[in-house]
C-alpha cells in the first residue's frame, strides 16, 4: 500500500466516523485505567457491565483501596482473569497514591510501572485520556493492519512501529479507534464483511469477498 492509498484509507474511515470514541464507559483517567485493565481478554460490554456497578462505589484510588481486593472481586467475577486483575488494580491504586498523589500519570514509563499496565494499556490511556497520538495494537488492529497491507508485521510491536511510521499526521489521533472499530465490526476475524467495507478496493487481502456483507 503506497502513501496515497494509506491517506485515502484513513480519509474514508474518518468520513464514515468523524469522531470515534472508546466503547468503554469512563469519566476520569482513573476510571479509564481500571476499565482498560479489566478489558484484557474480555469484551467491552462485560467490562461496562462491571463498572456500571463498581464506579458508583469506588472510582478513585483511595476508594478502590478501601474496597480492597476481596471487595472488588464480586463486581468483576464474570470477567476473565478477574483474580489477577483485582490484585493488579488494588496494587496500582496503592502505587498511584504513594507515587503520583492519586493521579494517573501522563507519562509512559510511569504508566508501564503500574501493576498490570503494559504498553498497549499505556497507549490507550495516553490516547484516550490525554489526547496523545499513540496507537495501541490489539488483535483487531493487528488483523486490519496485516490484511489490508497498511502496516504488516509479525508481532504487535512491529505493527505499532509500522502504523506510527505510515499514518499521516492528520489521522494519528484517531487512528487507533478507526482501526479497532473497523476490525471489530467490519474486518472481523472469521467472516470479514468485505461487501460493507468502505476501504475494500484499497485492501490487499487475497481472500476478500465483495459479496459478503
Amino acid at each position: 500500500m503506497d502513501a496515497e492509498q494509506r491517506h485515502e484509507l484513513y480519509r474514508r474511515l474518518r468520513e464514515a466516523l468523524p469522531e470515534p470514541e472508546t466503547e468503554l464507559l469512563y469519566e476520569t483517567p482513573y476510571e479509564l485505567l481500571v476499565a482498560v485493565s479489566l478489558s484484557a481478554q474480555s469484551t467491552d460490554e462485560s467490562v461496562n457491565r462491571a463498572t456500571r456497578q463498581l464506579f458508583p462505589v469506588a472510582n478513585t484510588p483511595e476508594a478502590m483501596l478501601a474496597l480492597g481486593e476481596a471487595g472488588l472481586k464480586p463486581y468483576i467475577q464474570h470477567i476473565g482473569l478477574y483474580n489477577n486483575k483485582a490484585r493488579n488494580i488494588i496494587a496500582a491504586s496503592q502505587q498511584l497514591i504513594e507515587h503520583h498523589d492519586g493521579q494517573v500519570p501522563r507519562d509512559r514509563p510511569a504508566l508501564e510501572a503500574l501493576p498490570g499496565v503494559g504498553r498497549k494499556t499505556a497507549n490507550v490511556i495516553l490516547n484516550v485520556a490525554f489526547g496523545e497520538p499513540t496507537i495501541a495494537v490489539d488483535t483487531h488492529i493487528f488483523r486490519v493492519a496485516n490484511r489490508t497491507g497498511l502496516a504488516p508485521g509479525k508481532n504487535v510491536r512491529e505493527v505499532e512501529a509500522g502504523l506510527e511510521a505510515v499514518t499521516p499526521e492528520p489521522f494519528r489521533l484517531h487512528a487507533h479507534h478507526w482501526l479497532i472499530l473497523h476490525g471489530r465490526y467490519t474486518c472481523t476475524a472469521r467472516r470479514p464483511r468485505c461487501g460493507a467495507c468502505v476501504i475494500a478496493d484499497l485492501c490487499a487481502f487475497p481472500e476478500k469477498d465483495p459479496e459478503r456483507t
